[in-house]
């Protein structure tokens, strides 16, 4: 190998090597400010709600991990609004499994609808959203588990931006401290919440979807 050829050598693994420090650096700080952003988002996770003080033209439960259906019932017996969706309702399930199961009163046969539709929480945001416009109101109750409430929120928003928005978070059966389980029921929603920021900033809301 010549003198020339040697520096030209010395020169390229000199240039992949800066590279290479390059990615490991970005790689690294991308990872900081992901692990700061989730320590954030553990820490502003609203606490849970009490008594049934809210009150708003309808009220929103989506059915998930957690006992969030049981409030949201609680709240449209105590006349907080004047109906109530139950939004992501399995097909299988009738509203008389429902009324049982979550000891509705009067209150549930008269005014208790549910939605089948939804299969995420952008398709409970879009069914509520649909509901919301057939009736005219022009606020909710949202109630939806503590850990969830902040991207059930973007979404709402995003297909609603002209309804009040009252969150009513319910405490999850995960406890906030970080254990296995709830470390990874958390950061999966982390994930799912970063993703429904960057899609709603970017893109907006679709009705469609």
């Amino acid at each position: 190998m010549t003198m020339a050829e040697r520096n030209r050598f010395i020169r390229r693994r000199g240039r992949a090597g800066g590279s290479l420090r390059l990615l490991l650096a970005f790689m690294f700080g991308t990872l900081v400010c992901l692990a700061a952003g989730f320590a954030l988002f553990v820490a502003n996770l609203p606490a849970p709600a009490t008594g049934t003080s809210a009150k708003a033209d309808g009220i929103v439960a989506l059915t998930g991990q957690g006992g969030r259906l049981g409030p949201a019932v609680t709240l449209l017996e105590s006349a907080r609004g004047e109906r109530l969706l139950i939004t992501g309702v399995n097909k299988l399930t009738s509203k008389g499994d429902l009324k049982k199961l979550l000891h509705g009163g009067a209150a549930f046969d008269c005014c208790a609808d549910l939605g089948f539709a939804a299969l995420d929480t952008r398709g409970n945001a879009q069914e509520a959203a649909r509901w919301t416009e057939a009736h005219r109101f022009h606020s909710l109750i949202v109630v939806t588990a503590d850990y969830h409430m902040p991207r059930s929120l973007i979404e709402f928003t995003a297909q609603m931006p002209g309804v009040q928005l009252l969150p009513y978070p319910v405490p999850a059966e995960t406890p906030k401290s970080l254990n296995w389980d709830s470390a990874k029921r958390l950061s999966g929603e982390y994930v799912k919440y970063l993703a429904s920021m960057v899609r709603v900033s970017l893109f907006g809301s679709s009705r469609n979807a």
